[in-house]
């Protein structure tokens, strides 16, 4: 048993302790029933506090790694820890990260236990989040689903790499500056938004302009309008995009792709002049709707959607906790047709 200790490190030595201990029991290097150093011992070995080390090993029993017994002194103890412990972190939980978290929980079965917190894309919240719960969990599922500004990103990042990258899971949006072999199930918003429009590419094309509606406080607009305007130069399709859409000028062979909620009063809008004009949709003008949830199949008898598919999200993170195993991993993305296009 060696414990590592880097003095120069800005890790916690409490912290490096316990990721050391983790790490030679990932390694199968302790086994249940081996003893423990004691903690005057260890302190002296190392050449750090007898409350260091405390701290470690109260942390470490509350954890059920450990246990302790007079006469005995610490050894590992196992038993337990049958179950990983897996911290989901996600922005919001609206009905597609519903499929997300059911998928998973399916997945892992009985293996794991599950517990769920929203940050509400509030980065001092996600903060305290992390610090208060990087020592109780095995894992950490994240959708780090945060503004782009630099500041946040770079804030961001800091936050993550305080979670050991065998223990880190991203989902929906990859953290690009972010180092390391942590595992992530994401979304390429504009490529794949780009290719799921090629792929049908006949089906789009029949119209002659894009229309792209959304709200300007929109997390990933910039990318995803980058996608739809790559497919129309590249087809010869007009292309506009608005914050505000008066759904009034909606024109005929057009399609409008509305980026917000599917029941937002943009969609509302559109359809109120549809049935007003008496425009035929999926032959007059098409509308398409971004990601995927139940109800979008009994929406105008089917709502065309351009969605990464939530709930192979949810079983690939399944599939990597159980294996503990983590790669990366472009999640699938599709433009489901429906009768709107």
């Amino acid at each position: 048993m060696r414990f590592k200790i880097e003095a120069e490190s800005a890790i916690p030595v409490y912290k490096q302790l316990l990721n050391s201990f983790e790490e030679q029991l990932k390694n199968q290097q302790l086994s249940n029933g081996d003893a423990l150093p004691s903690m005057n011992v260890l302190s002296r070995e190392l050449g750090i506090s007898k409350g260091t080390v405390k701290k470690a090993y109260s942390i470490l029993r509350k954890m059920n790694y450990i246990e302790s017994s007079h006469g005995i002194g610490f050894y590992i103890n196992v038993t337990k820890h049958i179950n990983s412990k897996v911290l989901v972190i996600f922005d919001k939980l609206s009905a597609y990260k519903l499929l997300t978290y059911q998928a998973l929980k399916d997945s892992l079965g009985n293996s794991s236990d599950i517990n769920i917190i929203l940050h509400d894309q509030d980065i001092d919240l996600f903060a305290q989040m992390v610090e208060n719960n990087i020592n109780a969990y095995d894992f950490f599922i994240i959708s780090a689903n945060f503004r782009l500004e630099k500041p946040i990103q770079d804030k961001l990042v800091q936050i993550l790499k305080k979670i050991p990258n065998r223990k880190l899971l991203l989902l929906d949006k990859l953290v690009d500056k972010l180092p390391g072999n942590f595992g992530a199930i994401y979304q390429d918003f504009e490529n794949d938004v780009y290719d799921a429009l090629s792929e049908k590419g006949e089906l789009v094309t029949k119209y002659d302009k894009m229309n792209v509606v959304c709200s300007p406080n929109s997390l990933y607009y910039n990318l995803i309008s980058k996608g739809i305007q790559k497919f129309c130069k590249e087809n010869q399709l007009d292309f506009a995009s608005f914050t505000q859409f008066d759904a009034e000028n909606i024109k005929p062979n057009e399609i409008y792709v509305i980026l917000n909620r599917q029941l937002d009063e943009e969609l509302f809008g559109i359809l109120k002049m549809v049935k007003q004009k008496k425009y035929i949709l999926g032959k007059d003008i098409g509308v398409i709707s971004f990601n995927e949830s139940p109800i979008n199949e009994f929406i105008l008898n089917g709502l065309t959607v351009l969605s990464t598919d939530f709930k192979e999200m949810g079983y690939l993170a399944g599939n990597m906790i159980r294996n503990k195993s983590l790669e990366k991993i472009r999640n699938k993305f599709d433009l489901i047709v429906r009768e709107t296009l």
